[in-house]
């Protein structure tokens, strides 16, 4: 479970204790979609620990995923969109400072959705980089400024979309140099997806988070992974969905003899 100490170096005391203790009014619920309890403060906690953990995995043996995450909505003061603690900005933030060295991370969210708290979190940090792939007509209707955003139409495929993501996921790498990568595979690009208006297919999915995995390990430079968003009300469905990026990662430990 990630304490008050880690999620400080995040979000505001404020912020966390009104969280902690259930101090969150009508408004800031309605702004999140989820009514306050104790047992989401405990979800969350644990999710974001999770995260921690996968990133500090993946430093040791080169890839690792978590089954949770990806809640990049979350701003220092106030939660939005589902998203309550920024697991993502937690975790980048707490691997960045816990060496001699301060570390370099790239943030790649491939989430439908711009990834605004993370973004502004990162703003003015030049160790982290935030990279974002998403739908320009979707939410959030106010987008925050990322280190590179991709815009992309309504309605695009897997080959399109595939394309944009290799067009400059290697440059970056070869630019920024991170240590670690921390990747955001959300399914909501997915043709069934409620909140998604993007067209990939299962197999799309798959082949996305191959490439990125497949072109993170092979530069030597690990990479963590959570499960981002998903929106369905067909919940076996949405698992199946959700465990596409760990079959693939199943698939690059093997061929790259991790």
């Amino acid at each position: 479970m990630a304490s008050k100490e880690l999620l400080s170096g995040v979000h505001t005391e404020g912020y966390l204790n009104n969280f902690i203790s259930g101090r969150i009014d009508e408004q800031e619920q309605r702004r999140t979609g989820f009514p306050w309890s104790k047992g989401i403060v405990r979800r969350c906690r644990y999710e974001t620990g999770g995260t921690v953990l996968a990133a500090e995995v993946a430093l040791q043996r080169g890839l690792a995923c978590s089954t949770a995450g990806g809640t990049h909505h979350a701003f220092p003061s106030y939660g939005s969109g589902f998203c309550l603690l920024n697991d993502l900005a937690v975790a980048g933030k707490y691997l960045m400072n816990s060496s001699s060295r301060k570390r370099k991370v790239l943030i790649v969210d491939l989430d439908v959705h711009q990834g605004d708290g993370t973004a502004f979190i990162f703003k003015d940090e030049p160790s982290v980089f935030t990279f974002s792939v998403h739908c320009g007509k979707n939410f959030p209707l106010r987008k925050q400024q990322s280190d590179l955003d991709i815009s992309v139409e309504d309605g695009l495929e897997d080959k399109e979309y595939l394309f944009t993501v290799a067009d400059h996921l290697p440059w970056l790498l070869e630019s920024f140099r991170p240590d670690l990568v921390l990747y955001d595979a959300g399914i909501d690009p997915h043709w069934e997806d409620e909140l998604g208006r993007l067209r990939l297919t299962d197999q799309g999915l798959y082949q996305r988070d191959l490439y990125v995995m497949k072109t993170v390990v092979s530069r030597g430079v690990p990479i963590a992974t959570v499960i981002g968003g998903g929106y369905s009300r067909d919940i076996d469905k949405l698992a199946l969905r959700h465990s596409i990026v760990h079959r693939a990662a199943t698939r690059v430990w093997r061929e790259c003899g991790m």
